[in-house]
């Protein structure tokens, strides 16, 4: 997190820092009084900021929960994937790399909202929703890449699998102790391979 910190612009590095209080806020809160009973009212004033504030950052109470800022670097880290690259291979690299940061740098707070996504239906639904529209955005960007039509079937299916086994490796049923690099890797390879067991 240091290092995408340092990157970015004083202001930029405001809002960051201002989305993670309000994220810290909400996870004490959360862990106190539960998600039904906790408040976008009471996450503002633990995090000492206005209602309004929050909401310029996250449009609900589900947001704060699973909004991070690794799904708009990763759109930039595929266009500087090399266009020679076969659109797998990219998407296979960026998706690791989302992984690892994840892993890395919020494998305590990814297990907090691991429990909150298996728990929460509203919740749930919207990591539904965010994964629609990353794959909208992805195949579009794909898509020129590749000299296809933005609404190619086959491009839609590829970045469709990915984001499938990229749900499963995050919010699957399976061992918490699992290693998140290593089972993506696991998982992505078994695309590369034409899906063979």
């Amino acid at each position: 997190m240091a290092g995408t910190e340092a990157s970015l612009g004083l202001r930029e590095r405001k809002k960051l820092r201002t989305r993670q209080v309000i994220r810290e806020a909400a996870r004490r809160l959360i862990d106190e009084r539960g998600y039904d009973s906790t408040t976008v009212e009471q996450i503002a004033a633990e995090a000492e900021v206005s209602p309004s504030t929050i909401f310029r950052y996250f449009p609900t109470k589900e947001h704060i929960v699973l909004t991070d800022d690794y799904a708009q670097s990763s759109i930039t880290f595929l266009r500087e994937r090399p266009v020679d690259e076969p659109p797998l291979a990219a998407l296979r690299a960026v998706v690791t790399d989302m992984v690892r940061r994840l892993a890395e740098d919020f494998s305590e707070e990814y297990r907090w909202r691991r429990g909150l996504v298996r728990q929460v239906p509203a919740i749930r639904a919207l990591v539904g929703e965010e994964q629609d529209r990353w794959v909208e955005s992805v195949s579009e960007m794909l898509a020129e890449r590749e000299g296809l039509p933005a609404d190619s079937l086959e491009l839609r299916v590829l970045v469709g699998a990915v984001t499938g086994a990229f749900h499963q490796v995050l919010w699957g049923n399976y061992s918490e102790d699992t290693d998140l690099v290593e089972t993506i890797d696991r998982a992505l390879a078994l695309l590369e391979r034409g899906l063979t067991l």
